[in-house]
């Protein structure tokens, strides 16, 4: 199972004041992938979201909504489109945020409201884990998840009812993102204040590096910033201690006797 975490565990904080953040979480699926993935999603991580929708080709008592879709790859930004606007007819006022994930995607929820909570839902917003090609200011990748403001999803809905968005390709996180380009809706740049990415669109080993690579990975041509700072900088294993001083212990090291 892919992994794809939206930040670091934190413990502690200011948990009262992120605890108001409502998200909801919306998650693409389908039915053969209920048993392998989906169930997993519905016992760990989706509990913490304020609400949780399956989102299907088909209804069933698992349970998913049926957006009377086909399935397939080519079929992921009808149901992208299908979910946004159920969800705007029936559950808007139920959230502040709304949360896009695959089956295959792990979210640290809390967390993930720790950085929505620095700004304002009624502000037409989109984030994510950032890719540049396409268009200006970039899109979303899909498999990172994205999220979208109130503001946002009353404006992108909007716009596929009067015409202005359209189902113009099956690239899902794409066409999103140019629909969102169109609006002149801000792609927020997710990083924390280290430079550290937040939303991440492979499995974790993907980002460590076992030997050169011989040709550049795909994924790095998508890459909004610059690689470089944040591999050279910014990535440590875990329990690495972040410049370690080793002066800092130099009393604790026993003396010769």
């Amino acid at each position: 199972m892919f992994i794809h975490v939206v930040r670091p565990i934190v413990a502690g904080g200011n948990q009262t004041a992120t605890s108001k953040i409502r998200v909801l979480c919306w998650i693409m699926t389908g039915p053969k992938y209920l048993n392998s993935r989906t169930r997993h999603i519905r016992d760990t991580w989706a509990r913490h979201c304020d609400k949780v929708l399956f989102m299907s080709s088909v209804e069933t008592d698992f349970p998913t909504v049926g957006l009377n879709v086909s399935e397939g790859r080519d079929q992921l930004y009808w149901k992208t489109i299908r979910a946004f606007q159920y969800i705007h007819r029936h559950h808007l006022d139920d959230a502040d945020w709304f949360l896009k994930a695959d089956d295959d995607t792990f979210v640290v929820v809390e967390n993930l409201r720790r950085t929505l909570s620095a700004h304002d839902t009624e502000e037409p917003l989109y984030l994510g884990r950032r890719f540049r090609p396409f268009m200006a200011q970039g899109y979303m990748s899909g498999g990172a998840g994205y999220v979208l403001s109130k503001a946002a999803l009353r404006m992108y809905v909007a716009a596929l009812d009067g015409g202005t968005c359209t189902h113009n390709t099956d690239i899902e996180d794409m066409a999103l993102g140019m629909c969102m380009d169109k609006l002149k809706v801000p792609a927020v740049d997710t990083r924390d204040k280290l430079g550290r990415h937040t939303f991440h669109h492979m499995q974790p080993d993907m980002f460590v590096v076992r030997q050169p690579l011989r040709a550049r990975a795909w994924y790095l041509l998508y890459e909004y910033y610059t690689l470089v700072e944040y591999l050279t900088y910014h990535l440590r294993p875990y329990g690495y201690k972040y410049r370690y001083d080793p002066e800092e212990h130099a009393d604790k090291i026993p003396t010769p006797s």
